[in-house]
């Protein structure tokens, strides 16, 4: 059975994670995301018009709603996959095999199986045994190795879970090599939400050691996603500052010590920054109350109904109150989520201010929240349901929700 045939079934949380009936509760019950494709589509072709020469591989773990893999196909994207679930929704949106690579380092045999048996010929590793396993089910696939590398600067750090030295990286190279693989490119990720462009001017610099030590160039390079864009009040660099760097970096590595010329087929893998000003996520307040000589906020969304970034503020939305004037009275909150864990609590540190005559039933709509917010949601945490996405598709069209 191929790997559309092959699709799970329904997870079971029944009735707990169905949309109200009426049609029109379902646009503006909260929480929602409200996804505007519109502003999809322009922050592909502002991302294409900056790096020009990248095969463009969307991280469909963002979001990977089935209209926004739909228009990103039309579009010409490539897409980055990370499990079988995603290798279905991309296959169903129709996406060619020959523009899908399997960018997740972990397998298991049945997830290799899937992605042969549709088609998939790219796959990234960084372990031996899993250059072996794709020796074994995979044979004559194009192997990317993925390096670690120096990842500061972003707002979450891999810490060391992926990636191998230059070195580690020639030897994989050479072992996928010997075992009847096609040793194609290497790769890195400077990690998600990265401030600093230099992270990119590392990674090629690593990057051309690995194929120093190699001996060989190989025809890709894959400078993975972190591509940043606004939340909080911080500086963020543009597409323009993080492509420069990019750009500035090949150049300056071209020529490769005992190997001679390297200039190979550049990918890049963008997520955050093709969907996430696309959406806003709303929210209702529940509660006002003080704690201890705090205001606290409890909204009806929290960390396990899509705002899993917001762990350690790593993330800091920036909010807005539909109602409130733009000059009305503010003051600091301890914002939170209506769970009953006490891990569900958004900003204790950050300066968060709102309105102070916030009430039950007010509305608080996070901004640039279309990225890693609905694909992060529980299927029922405490009872509540997956965070429903409301498409917005062009402006002549009426909104409608889709699940």
């Amino acid at each position: 059975m191929g790997a559309v045939g092959a699709q799970r079934a329904a997870p079971p949380h029944g009735r707990v994670a169905e949309p109200p009936a009426d049609s029109d509760d379902r646009v503006t019950a909260t929480p929602r995301l409200e996804l505007d494709l519109p502003a999809v589509a322009r922050a592909f072709r502002a991302f294409r018009e900056a790096l020009p020469e990248a095969e463009v591989a969307y991280a469909v773990k963002a979001n990977p709603h089935p209209e926004v893999l739909a228009l990103l196909a039309g579009l010409g994207a490539s897409v980055d996959l990370a499990s079988v679930g995603e290798l279905d929704a991309c296959l169903l949106a129709g996406i060619a095999p020959a523009r899908m690579s399997w960018g997740n380092p972990v397998k298991k045999p049945a997830d290799v199986r899937a992605a042969v048996a549709a088609g998939v010929t790219r796959f990234t590793t960084d372990a031996t045994d899993d250059v072996d396993l794709l020796a074994r089910l995979a044979p004559g696939a194009a192997v990317t190795v993925r390096l670690g590398v120096d990842d500061d600067g972003s707002a979450t750090p891999f810490a060391g879970k992926f990636g191998v030295t230059p070195d580690g990286a020639a030897a994989l190279l050479a072992r996928a090599r010997a075992a009847g693989l096609h040793p194609h490119g290497l790769g890195f990720h400077p990690g998600s939400q990265q401030t600093d462009p230099d992270a990119w001017r590392r990674g090629i610099a690593a990057a051309t050691r690995a194929v120093e030590r190699f001996g060989a160039p190989v025809a890709e390079l894959n400078v993975g996603g972190g591509f940043p864009t606004r939340h909080g009040a911080g500086p963020v660099p543009d597409l323009t500052a993080c492509a420069d760097a990019i750009r500035g970096a090949l150049a300056a590595h071209a020529a490769v010590p005992g190997v001679g010329t390297w200039r190979p087929h550049l990918v890049a893998e963008p997520g955050r920054v093709l969907v996430a000003d696309a959406g806003v996520l709303v929210a209702e307040v529940v509660l006002v109350t003080e704690r201890a000589g705090r205001r606290w906020v409890y909204l009806d969304v929290g960390r396990y109904q899509g705002l899993a970034e917001t762990e350690g503020e790593m993330i800091v939305y920036r909010l807005r109150t539909p109602g409130h004037p733009p000059g009305a009275a503010r003051g600091p909150v301890v914002l939170a989520g209506p769970t009953c864990d006490g891990d569900d609590v958004l900003y204790r540190h950050a300066d968060v201010r709102l309105p102070l005559d916030l009430a039950p039933g007010d509305v608080v709509e996070f901004l640039g929240a279309g990225a890693y917010t609905a694909s992060y949601a529980s299927v029922g945490f405490n009872g509540l349901p997956p965070l429903p996405t409301v498409i917005h598709p062009a402006p002549d069209h009426a909104p409608r929700e889709t699940g």
